[in-house]
C-alpha cells in the first residue's frame, strides 16, 4: 500500500517550468507571503529545523507533535508545510479536504527512507501479535501498517499505554527505541533505522567543546546515539529542549540536535549562549540537508501557484489516520 507518487508530480511541475520561474529581486518576499496568507486563507506551519527566515514568517513553529495538533485543528483552507515530506503527508491525512503544499517535494527524510513499507510489512509478519508503534518520522505508507504513532514528546506515554503483556515493535528509529527501553523498562522489537543528522555527532568534538565551555550544559534529542545521551544533562524533544533552556539557570548550552532550533532558543533567551554540537565530519554544524531544501523563494512560489501539492489516495488517508488519532488521544490524556 503506497502513497501517491510524488516523482510524477515533480516531473509534471518541471515540464511546466514551475521550478525555473525567476523571482523579481525587488519583490518583498515577506510582504508578499503575508499578503497571500490572508488572500488565500493559508496557514504556514514550520518545523524548528527550518531556516530562520521561514520560521519568522510562519504562523506556527513547533515539533512533530505540535505541528500534527495544529494540522488537525486549523481552520485555514490551505496548509503550507515548511518541513519535510512525511510532515506534509501527516497534515494531509489529518486534514484530507484541505490543500496541503510543500515548498520542495524533494525535502525527504533519511529516517523515513530507512523503513520502506514493503520491507516493514514482511518484518511485521514475523511478529503477528505485536503492537506496532511508529515514530511519526515515517512515510504515510508505513503509517497504514502502524497501530499507534508517537513523537519524541509523547513516546514514553505511548509505550506506557500498551498493556505489559503485549509485544511492541518500534520503528523506524533504533536510537529513540533504545532510549525508550531505558525510560519505560519495556523490551521493544526495534527496526534498524536512524536519522542522518542525529547519528553522526562526535563525542570527541563535544568533549573538546566542554573543555572550552566548562559551564555549558550538553542537551540532546533522543534520536542521538546512546553515548551522546548518556553524556547529556538533559534529553528531550525539540520543544522539550527549547523549554529546558528557558527554565534552566545555565547560561551556556551545547545543543545536540539540528541547529535550526537555536534560532528559537536565541529569540527566547537572548542573554544565553547556544553552541551547536559538531558532527564527526568536516562540517561546522549538523544541518539536515532535507530541511534546508525549503527556501523563502520556494515558499513564495509554492503559495503563489499553490504547488507542489501533497496528494494521497483515499485508502492511505483512511488507513493511515487511525494511528495518528490514537497518538493525539494519548497526548490529550497525558496533558501534552
Amino acid at each position: 500500500m503506497q502513497a501517491a507518487s510524488t516523482e510524477i508530480d515533480l516531473n509534471d511541475l518541471e515540464k511546466k517550468g514551475f521550478l525555473d520561474i525567476a523571482i523579481d529581486p525587488s519583490v518583498d518576499l515577506v510582504a508578499e507571503i503575508e499578503r497571500m496568507k490572508k488572500e488565500k486563507n493559508a496557514v504556514i506551519l514550520a518545523h524548528y529545523y527550518q531556516e530562520s527566515e521561514i520560521q519568522d514568517v510562519a504562523d506556527y513553529i513547533g515539533d512533530s507533535l505540535g505541528l500534527s495538533q495544529q494540522a488537525s485543528s486549523t481552520s485555514a483552507d490551505i496548509i503550507v508545510f515548511a518541513g519535510v515530506h512525511f510532515m506534509a503527508e501527516t497534515a494531509k491525512i489529518l486534514s484530507p479536504h484541505k490543500k496541503v503544499l510543500l515548498p520542495d517535494l524533494k525535502a525527504g527524510c533519511s529516517l523515513a527512507d530507512s523503513c520502506p513499507a514493503p520491507l516493514f510489512r514482511q518484518f511485521k509478519e514475523k511478529h503477528p501479535n505485536a503492537v506496532v508503534v511508529s515514530y511519526i518520522n515515517c512515510t504515510a505508507a508505513l503509517k497504514t501498517l502502524t497501530d499507534i504513532c508517537c513523537t519524541s514528546t509523547n513516546a514514553v506515554q505511548v509505550i506506557n499505554s500498551i498493556p505489559s503483556d503485549k509485544e511492541i515493535i518500534f520503528a523506524p528509529d533504533r536510537n529513540l527505541g533504545a532510549y525508550l527501553e531505558k525510560k519505560t523498562g519495556r523490551d521493544l522489537i526495534l527496526w534498524n533505522g536512524t536519522c542522518m543528522v542525529h547519528e553522526i555527532f562526535s563525542h570527541e568534538k563535544i568533549a573538546r567543546l566542554q573543555v572550552r565551555y566548562p559551564k555549558a550544559k550538553l542537551i540532546a534529542h533522543p534520536e542521538c546515539e546512546a553515548h551522546i545521551l548518556e553524556a547529556a544533562e538533559y534529553v528531550g524533544s525539540t520543544s522539550g529542549l527549547l523549554k529546558f533552556v528557558q527554565t534552566d539557570d545555565a547560561k551556556e548550552f551545547i545543543v545536540a540536535t539540528e541547529p535550526g532550533i537555536i534560532h528559537q532558543m536565541e529569540l527566547a533567551c537572548p542573554d544565553k549562549v547556544f553552541i551547536p554540537a559538531p558532527p564527526n565530519n568536516t562540517c561546522a554544524c549538523n544541518e539536515c540537508p532535507h530541511m534546508k531544501l525549503n527556501t523563502m523563494e520556494k515558499l513564495y512560489r509554492c503559495m503563489k501557484f499553490e504547488q507542489p501539492e501533497i496528494v494521497l489516495t483515499e485508502e492511505v488517508i483512511r488507513d493511515g489516520r487511525a494511528c495518528i488519532d490514537r497518538m493525539l488521544e494519548i497526548s490529550r490524556a497525558s496533558g501534552l
